[in-house]
């Protein structure tokens, strides 16, 4: 497995998906209740091709991650050949997860007590493994507003 398994819920959200991907494993429904008990080993292998096949799609239409921890924000807008990353880091301890904190941001974004950092960083040969693992660290899929922010800030 390259990724990691849908979670139940995940799986039970692509129900019609899994279904289709059976069929074309050529699984009917009674096929793969027969797996499910009499080979389970094989079911799971199957349920983990297909979480595969999920994240790669997933990963191949991310554009943007973001991931927000108290005192810092890292911002990725993951193009073609490379990443470049906004890293936002403040140093008066006030907390970027709360609302309060976004918004003394928000109003004091040229404060000394407010850092930008920027960088380009080169994909390793598997760009989508590089995406996963900042996913697996935290950051979530996003629509680039606050990079695109950021950016016009900074630049």
């Amino acid at each position: 497995m390259k990724y990691q398994r849908l979670s139940k819920e995940q799986l039970e959200e692509m129900h019609k998906e899994f279904i289709n991907f059976l069929a074309t494993q050529t699984i009917t429904a009674s096929e793969w209740e027969d797996i499910k008990i009499e080979t389970p080993e094989v079911a799971e292998q199957e349920l983990d091709v297909f979480s595969d096949l999920v994240w790669e799609g997933v990963l191949n239409k991310v554009t943007y991650l973001e991931h927000i921890s108290p005192q810092q924000m890292h911002l990725f807008y993951l193009k073609e050949a490379n990443m470049h990353v906004i890293a936002v880091q403040l140093k008066n301890g006030v907390d970027l997860t709360t609302q309060e904190g976004f918004e003394w941001l928000r109003n004091n974004i040229m404060s000394d007590d407010v850092e930008f950092l920027q960088a380009k960083k080169e994909y390793s040969a598997d760009k989508n493994a590089d995406k996963f693992t900042l996913i697996q660290q935290g950051s979530i899929i996003s629509s680039g507003d606050l990079f695109s922010y950021f950016d016009k800030i900074i630049n």
